[in-house]
């Protein structure tokens, strides 16, 4: 197999895990970037394909973690927002979440905790209307 071939592979394993994910209508990440940060768009491939996809952890469980590191960093609403509808559509209740970000809480502090909370809160009512 050659480079670009292994890169095409990668796309495609990256695809399946985004589209768990986010479902089917959403593009991928890499799309808007490849234009502009190629680099940064097989970075977001490379994670989707080669760490989240893999088999040591379910995807639920990936995604409360994605959301309790993203909830600890602050400043990530977006991506917070996107993987906590991620951990919904793969098996995570509304009720995990939170107890998810208290845990955040007790580690990295109320305020951040607080603050995932409204995304979160946003994001589970949006995944309900669907």
């Amino acid at each position: 197999m050659n480079d670009h071939e292994s890169a095409a592979a990668l796309r495609k394993e990256a695809a399946e895990v985004f589209h768990r994910l986010a479902g089917d209508t959403a593009a991928a990440p890499w799309e808007a970037l490849d234009a502009t940060a190629p680099a940064l768009a097989d970075t977001v491939a490379f994670g989707l394909a080669e760490v989240v996809g893999r088999p040591g952890l379910d995807l639920r469980t990936r995604q409360l973690v994605t959301v309790a590191v993203l909830a600890a960093l602050g400043g990530c609403e977006g991506q917070l927002g996107f993987h906590v509808g991620g951990a919904l559509r793969n098996g995570a209740t509304a009720e995990e979440v939170s107890e998810t970000l208290s845990q955040v809480a007790l580690y990295a502090g109320v305020p951040r905790a607080i603050n995932a909370m409204a995304v979160a809160r946003s994001a589970v009512e949006e995944f309900h209307d669907r």
